[in-house]
């Protein structure tokens, strides 16, 4: 299988998507709410028909949080598709705080073996797959390349920063959400305290929670809380990749995609 490819395709498919999103960030926002109560934007479905546009190419099924959610009896037989997010965190969207992220990830055999991450506003992009590494560009916008031209992964690849899991924090550092904080989660970090003693605490919206693990700059990211698998997909690759793990908190086991039940299980993302 040529991950690599498909990583560039998502790649190309997330920045495209960006601008769209940043077109309609750029002007008044318009918010609907949608039938489970949470919001959705003109820039959810711009970003998600650009998306479709780009992996269509790849003939492989897509499940996006925007798009038609097939039945189970369809996609249970799916040994691989691409899983997206098409804006993640439409509240910090809404918000206008910039913590907003298109999240693409590739799930194979119910697992996630490439993802990428695009912060629209400041043009971060985490990228990785399982036969490339993972990687964080601090600003693909600015970087050296030419967007789907030959080579243009390994070029991305030179002007970026390897994510290995060898950089810590001094202090223990716990990520926790800017808009979900359950009880349950509190109780975790209380623990945590008596543990480690004094802890830093960062916040941060959408999938950049578990982005802040994968590059070093958090030691845990506890999510005792619900989230759907497109929330989280991409940012599993990424961190997974890196030597992080993304373990679901009830029976300890790596968390896994294409479930009958969409809703992801609370679950801890570790250096």
């Amino acid at each position: 299988m040529n991950y690599s490819g498909l990583l560039e395709t998502a790649i190309v498919a997330s920045i495209e998507a960006g601008k769209e999103i940043l077109d309609v960030y750029s002007q008044p926002i318009a918010v609907e709410t949608k039938d489970d109560k949470s919001p959705l934007t003109m820039a959810d479905k711009r970003a998600h028909l650009k998306i479709m546009e780009y992996l269509s190419t790849t003939t492989l099924p897509v499940l996006s949080e925007e798009g038609k959610h097939m039945a189970y009896e369809e996609r249970s037989s799916w040994t691989m598709f691409w899983l997206v997010d098409p804006l993640d965190g439409t509240k910090e969207f809404i918000k206008r705080n910039g913590e907003f992220t298109v999240n693409i990830a590739l799930i194979e055999n119910q697992k996630p073996v490439a993802g990428v991450i695009y912060v629209p506003v400041t043009g971060e992009l985490y990228f990785a797959s399982i036969s490339d590494g993972a990687f964080k560009c601090e600003n693909v916008l600015t970087a050296n390349v030419v967007k789907g031209s030959e080579g243009f992964l390994e070029m991305l690849k030179t002007q970026s920063t390897k994510l290995n899991n060898t950089t810590k924090p001094d202090k223990y550092t716990v990520v926790a959400s800017r808009s979900h904080m359950s009880p349950e989660t509190e109780e975790l970090i209380a623990k945590l305290r008596i543990q480690y003693g004094e802890l830093d605490m960062v916040s941060k919206g959408s999938s950049l929670k578990l982005c802040l693990v994968a590059e070093g700059k958090a030691n845990i990211y506890p999510r005792l809380a619900p989230t759907m698998e497109w929330d989280t997909a991409a940012g599993q690759a990424v961190c997974e990749i890196a030597g992080c793990t993304v373990i679901n908190h009830h029976t300890q086991t790596p968390v896994l995609y294409n479930k009958e039940n969409l809703l992801n299980p609370w679950f801890v993302v570790s250096q």
